[in-house]
């Protein structure tokens, strides 16, 4: 069993506050102490962070206020990722300066040594890796059936990556019959030792047949071939399971909390 402290101090250490080196195009980082803010992302902006446990109530609240003054000024709305193991009281200070929770996460990792070599997809169903335009398009359509909206805008989100960085991204459908059934994502944090997951949506009716899985698994071998020690996933509840009987351990919990211009701040946080 892999030992979930040691996970979480390499994820903490690497990953939390990675910046990609190579950015899409309109996008741009900021450094503002132990914060990384990145503006003009596609849906929105983000936060991310390492080391606020040393910033007393005052200090956590004047941090929280200048993100939301940055991001304010452009009309833009934001994400700062709060973790479960960060400083207590933080998501009531979030809170009360106006952002909104969704919904959580679990922080899921695994040594890649110790993953399976990928798996056979069940009979009819072939996994690509994809690069062209129509195959983002047809992404979008999936996670559009899948969710519901209009999801062109991960397709154009996928596209400016490619461009920006084709090495640190890999793209992985999975197809039945012409039509894409499942797809997921996995990104190289170029400068640790982490492989990152995203995506995993499946059409309902091709779900519980191992197709997932194999996505997964065909993803590590990727990541695998590349070097990479660490391969990391925000589980939701349904992905949580599969990935465990994998080998992946679960270390902390992941909540977004958003902040929407125009959005009215709660009472003082205590």
């Amino acid at each position: 069993m892999s030992d979930p402290r040691a996970l979480l101090a390499a994820y903490d250490a690497q990953l939390r506050a990675h910046v990609p080196p190579r950015l899409p195009a309109g996008v741009r980082v900021e450094r503002d102490g132990p914060l990384v803010r990145m503006l003009g992302l596609d849906d929105r902006g983000f936060v991310g962070y390492s080391g606020l446990a040393g910033l007393g109530p005052v200090e956590l609240d004047t941090l929280i206020a200048r993100q939301v003054a940055v991001f304010a000024a452009r009309g833009e709305p934001f994400e700062w990722k709060l973790h479960g193991h960060d400083p207590p009281g933080l998501a009531d200070r979030l809170r009360a300066a106006g952002f909104a929770p969704e919904e959580a996460e679990t922080v899921v990792i695994a040594p890649i040594a110790a993953l399976e070599g990928p798996p056979e997809p069940p009979a009819g169903v072939t996994l690509r890796q994809v690069t062209e335009w129509a195959d983002l398009e047809r992404i979008a359509g999936l996670e559009d059936a899948v969710w519901g909206g209009d999801h062109r805008w991960l397709a154009e989100s996928l596209a400016a990556e490619q461009a920006a960085d084709p090495e640190a991204l890999r793209i992985v459908v999975a197809e039945a019959g012409g039509e894409v059934v499942c797809t997921g994502w996995v990104r190289f944090a170029e400068g640790t030792e982490f492989a990152t997951l995203w995506g995993g949506s499946t059409l309902p009716a091709w779900r519980r047949r191992g197709i997932y899985r194999a996505t997964v698994a065909h993803r590590a071998a990727l990541a695998r071939a590349r070097g990479c020690r660490y391969l990391e996933v925000d589980a939701s509840d349904a992905s949580r399971p599969i990935l465990e009987r994998l080998g992946f351990v679960a270390v902390t919990t992941t909540t977004p909390y958003v902040w929407s211009p125009g959005r009215e701040p709660a009472a003082a946080a205590r």
